[in-house]
């Protein structure tokens, strides 16, 4: 029976010892040991079911929820309020940046990990602007992972050491990397409004303003404003530009899809 305890003396302390209690301060061991909560994000399954593997191997982390897309993980935030939130940095929709950004909003006891498969410099610094505790690649081993959340939960912020092997831009340690993102001057993209962000985003995936009007929930005519405004605040003059400019930026991956890829042709 799911949830009953197994027979003889060993085999029930190991099940009592196995099992965690919930009270004010989150999740406990029997035996006392605050455990860490950890919310995992990512669009694809198979990462989510490693991740969840890979963290639970350690008893001091605990799961307590996994989201297949930004909207789904803030609303687990706002309910589960957990210690980690490990976010995948390309999703479709609301992306790991908005992600982030909304979950800090919240204004919760809560850490932002960026997971991704890029070692840009622009996506580094964009995570690190918006307050991401540390920014891990997926080429990383799980003992990484567990370093940087380690190290979130102390208060300070990680950096894939890969990151420095590969002499992002100009900069060769973290404390140079947070530095730029400090002091750096703003860039024209700051300027855009959210709802400019959110068109400029699902213009690049390939979405036509019909398709957007439908998602936000306005009219194709008010998508049109949007995307002259938001290029004309980048100085971009063509589809072609704006997708470029999003493939730099990171709104989308560098893989993108070949209707993306048509379209820059």
């Amino acid at each position: 029976m799911i949830g009953s305890a197994p027979h003889g003396t060993t085999a029930t302390a190991t099940w009592f010892l196995g099992w965690a209690s919930l009270n004010e301060k989150g999740l406990k061991t029997l035996g006392g040991a605050v455990m860490v909560t950890v919310l995992l994000v990512d669009d694809h399954t198979v990462v989510r079911q490693g991740l969840r593997a890979l963290v639970e191997s350690d008893p001091e982390f605990v799961v307590v929820g996994e989201a297949a897309d930004g909207l789904e993980a803030v609303a687990l935030v706002k309910r589960k309020k957990p210690k980690v939130v490990i976010v995948d940095l390309m999703m479709p929709g609301l992306n790991g940046l908005e992600t982030l950004q909304k979950v800090l909003r919240l204004k919760l006891d809560t850490r932002v990990i960026i997971l991704s498969m890029y070692r840009n410099e622009a996506y580094v610094l964009e995570a690190m602007r918006n307050g991401a505790a540390g920014y891990v690649v997926k080429e990383s081993g799980g003992a990484e992972l567990f370093q940087a959340m380690r190290t979130a939960l102390a208060g300070r912020r990680y950096l894939s050491p890969t990151l420095f092997e590969a002499s992002i831009g100009s900069y060769s340690s973290m404390g140079t990397i947070l530095q730029k993102a400090q002091t750096g001057s703003a860039a024209p993209y700051d300027t855009l409004t959210t709802r400019e962000r959110k068109v400029l985003q699902l213009v690049a995936e390939g979405a036509t303003s019909f398709d957007i009007g439908a998602r936000l929930k306005i009219s194709s005519r008010a998508v049109e404003s949007h995307r002259a405004s938001l290029m004309r605040k980048l100085g971009l003059n063509t589809h072609h530009t704006l997708i470029r400019y999003a493939l730099q930026r990171g709104i989308i991956p560098m893989d993108e899809p070949q209707s993306i890829r048509k379209a820059m042709r």
